[in-house]
């Protein structure tokens, strides 16, 4: 996988860092980390992102599964293209029919009885309990999460997306961090002009997959298609296998 995905996925994170503020704030400020000592406390808030993570990570590794079929197929390319198309249009379609259209809404119910079972774990104050409260709260539902699901399709592998997706939850622990450790030091209008980053950041991914896609031969953007379909490695395996067969006869004669 080619460096530069990743450090989209990085950048696409450290940016969602900032959505995470409305979103997962509240849960970030109400963890019960331990606070024995400093070193406590940044392990418990450690143990919460690392489980958000680790949850983006199984996330990515059956998307990614999803999206390898595809490259299998030789359908690499057409996949990187589609997928940066569903993320561009992920930000534009939203923007044209004036929010009428909001995945969030259409899984309320499903994150209101999430949070319920969030909510019996936070009378735990325990290392244990953090980490599923950090599963947990990775599935709840999230824009740039499902944008960066696309991505994970895209890179054609499941220990790719997986790694995709990883990478993406570590980028958003640096803001997260700082709302557990000190607190939302961030005002609602600042977070709102920093929040207007996320779409035009999933667009720029976006334009990045279907540039891969495209393959024109742009050096760093747009790299040569060198996938072959599988019908095409079978005849190169077999052509190959002939000449070994050749030369093996050749020097027994």
């Amino acid at each position: 996988m080619d460096y530069q995905v990743l450090i989209s996925a990085l950048i696409l994170g450290l940016v969602t860092g900032f959505h995470c503020i409305g979103m997962c704030g509240p849960i970030a400020l109400a963890l019960p980390l331990k606070k024995e000592n400093r070193t406590t406390k940044v392990s418990s808030t450690l143990l919460y992102n690392l489980g958000r993570a680790f949850t983006y990570a199984v996330m990515g590794l059956f998307f990614g599964f999803f999206g390898q079929s595809f490259a299998m197929a030789g359908f690499q390319k057409w996949v990187s293209l589609t997928m940066g198309i569903l993320m561009i249009s992920y930000v534009v379609f939203p923007a044209v029919f004036k929010n009428r259209f909001d995945i969030d809404k259409l899984s309320f119910k499903y994150a209101g009885k999430l949070r319920i079972k969030l909510g019996k774990l936070f009378g735990k104050r325990t290392y244990s309990s953090l980490f599923v409260i950090g599963l947990l709260n990775g599935l709840l539902p999230c824009g740039p999460v499902y944008a960066a699901l696309f991505g994970a399709i895209a890179v054609g592998g499941a220990l790719e997306g997986s790694l995709f997706m990883f990478i993406f939850g570590i980028g958003t622990m640096p803001v997260m961090f700082t709302i557990s450790l000190l607190g939302s030091k961030i005002n609602l209008q600042s977070r709102k002009k920093l929040s207007k980053l996320i779409p035009v950041t999933i667009i720029i991914i976006g334009f990045l997959f279907v540039m891969r896609g495209l393959g024109l031969g742009i050096p760093m953007l747009s790299p040569p298609d060198k996938m072959l379909k599988p019908h095409e490695k079978n005849m190169m395996m077999n052509k190959q296998s002939s000449e070994n067969i050749n030369k093996n006869t050749y020097y027994l004669f």
